[in-house]
């Protein structure tokens, strides 16, 4: 079973930086493609950015481009987001998402708030 525990949230103030992780089950982690989302109370959940199981980044979101970044490290089995210049608006609850060709799988959730 692949599990997906995300840390590194937090409250931050605007400008401010976070760096989020998402540990992954060992084994299967390296085979997966890797996304966050991110979900704003009263919204649907969106993607933030995606990565391949070689470490291509295949997107990012133009909310977030320039600023965010996602990276993996498949020796590590950790995902990575590091979030610079944040804003207000990217206060949300960010999930880890592992995309099997068959199967996906969610991570818990963490909560980030960017306020003053």
């Amino acid at each position: 079973q692949v599990r997906l525990v995300e840390s590194g949230g937090g409250l931050v103030q605007p400008g401010g930086s976070l760096r989020l992780s998402c540990a992954g089950s060992p084994g299967i982690f390296r085979t997966y493609e890797m996304h966050w989302y991110r979900q704003i109370p009263g919204k649907q959940r969106e993607l933030v950015a995606g990565i391949t199981s070689g470490g291509v980044i295949l997107q990012l979101a133009d909310a977030v481009k320039g600023r965010f970044t996602i990276e993996r490290d498949n020796a590590k089995t950790m995902l990575y987001l590091q979030m610079n210049n944040l804003k207000s608006e990217d206060t949300a609850v960010y999930y880890c998402h592992a995309q099997g060709d068959i199967d996906e799988h969610w991570g818990q959730g963490i909560q980030v708030t960017v306020r003053s």
